[in-house]
């Protein structure tokens, strides 16, 4: 069990409530723990109660909506503290130990999870406004405190704010407390329809300390984001047995698409004799982010065209190209990015998904194993060999799959569809 160190005496003798579902630990696993610092676990409804935990599953702008009238009373009576999860495990000295285990997501969980396609999810990880808790052969792997930054974000372009908007306002917040590199994560940030605002104290300040900022005046051609196309909603594959042979010198259609991007380049760095890698790359990456799948295509050949061929840069060509509905060319890119880099399993589970989607069972099944083959822990390749093995009918090496998914990923938003394979959900 978790243990909290000796400095935590501060808690020692609160009563405190959890409310909403716990990202972090069971509740179970969480009381006992302030059981073991002293603290005292009571229900919602305590009277005495002194501290309220919101669970990071819950969304914090709805706090509203979760706690009872009488506990917000209290709270606004300051006869009661309420604060996030994330807070208590700090205050424990928890979020630093190794030992504390968390729920970890994937990219395609966490897209499934907060509702957006898993392109937006790699801007934001691009971005920096999600950081991954640790990566396993390129993976990255996202916790609890980022799914609820995801929440928020999702939330804001729900309400119909641009991701360009979204950024240009975090960075505003982030001029505004220079000390603190993520505002959703690091302070009390509120949402309130397309707007950020930040509690201090007893008032709100807006962004930059204006007195509000309206998403609707940022350039509307900096608004398409990651919104107008989706990633595969799934992770890595791994491809071994009748691979393509080489891919083909480009041909005159594509030799003219990246002349044009030169020449796009060549306006876009006028002045300049010959751009950079690091600033063609990042061009690329507006490309992408900007929806403009073609021509961030092209860009990422015309960077491999200079430096060689490039396992991300590959991958990254891959993906635009199964966004854009040609999946074919997305399983050659996919191919070329493992045979760059054999221990990119992303590139391996995705891999595995498009030989799935073009009816190559066999092939899939191959480098769903090959993806295991080199990170065994890999939930959603248990997942997806999981279902692509039940597709061929062959139910019980599924089932093996099916239960190594839960064992590793219980609280993914495809642990349902597991439990129900293995026929444990109740009628």
């Amino acid at each position: 069990m978790t243990q909290a160190k000796d400095s935590d005496t501060d808690l020692a003798g609160k009563r405190i409530a959890f409310v909403g579902k716990l990202g972090g630990m069971t509740r179970r696993e969480a009381r006992q723990l302030l059981r073991e610092i002293g603290a005292v676990p009571v229900a919602e409804d305590d009277v005495a109660v002194d501290i309220v935990v919101l669970g990071a599953e819950e969304m914090p702008l709805q706090i509203g909506k979760i706690l009872p009238e009488s506990l917000q009373q209290a709270a606004a009576e300051q006869r009661l503290e309420v604060i996030l999860e994330t807070e208590l495990w700090h205050r424990l000295d928890l979020m630093e130990q190794e030992n504390f285990v968390r729920q970890l997501y994937t990219p395609a969980m966490l897209a499934e999870l907060v509702g957006v396609p898993l392109a937006t999810i790699r801007r934001w990880h691009r971005r920096g406004l999600i950081v991954p808790a640790r990566e396993v052969h390129r993976l990255p792997f996202f916790d609890f405190q980022e799914v609820a930054t995801a929440r928020q974000l999702a939330q804001l372009l729900d309400a119909g704010a641009s991701p360009a908007a979204i950024e240009k306002e975090l960075a505003l917040l982030s001029q505004f407390v220079p000390e603190v590199e993520r505002p959703l994560a690091q302070l009390a940030v509120i949402i309130e329809g397309k707007q950020l605002l930040l509690r201090q104290g007893e008032g709100l300040v807006e962004p930059g300390g204006q007195r509000r900022f309206d998403f609707d005046a940022v350039d509307v051609n900096d608004t398409t984001g990651d919104l107008a196309g989706d990633g595969l909603a799934v992770v890595g594959r791994s491809a071994f047995g009748d691979a393509p042979g080489p891919v083909s010198p480009p041909t005159d259609d594509k030799r003219a698409a990246l002349a044009g991007t030169q020449a796009h380049a060549q306006l876009r760095f006028e002045g300049e004799e010959s751009p950079t890698v690091d600033e063609l790359l990042a061009w690329a990456i507006d490309c992408e982010d900007a929806g403009e799948v073609d021509t961030a295509i092209n860009a990422y050949r015309l960077i491999m065209a200079i430096t060689g061929p490039h396992a991300d840069w590959n991958f990254r060509i891959a993906e635009l190209l199964y966004r854009g509905g040609d999946i074919t060319a997305a399983r050659e890119r996919y191919y070329m990015t493992v045979e760059l880099d054999e221990d990119f399993v992303e590139a391996r589970a995705n891999l595995g998904c498009v030989l799935a989607e073009l009816g190559q069972m066999d092939l899939a099944i191959a480098a769903f194993e090959g993806a295991l083959g080199r990170y065994a822990e890999y939930p959603d390749v248990h997942y997806h060999l999981a279902r692509t093995l039940d597709d061929v009918d062959r139910a019980e090496e599924a089932r093996e799959h099916w239960e190594r998914f839960l064992a590793f990923a219980a609280a993914s938003p495809w642990a349902d569809e597991a439990r129900e394979r293995l026929g444990l959900l109740d009628d």
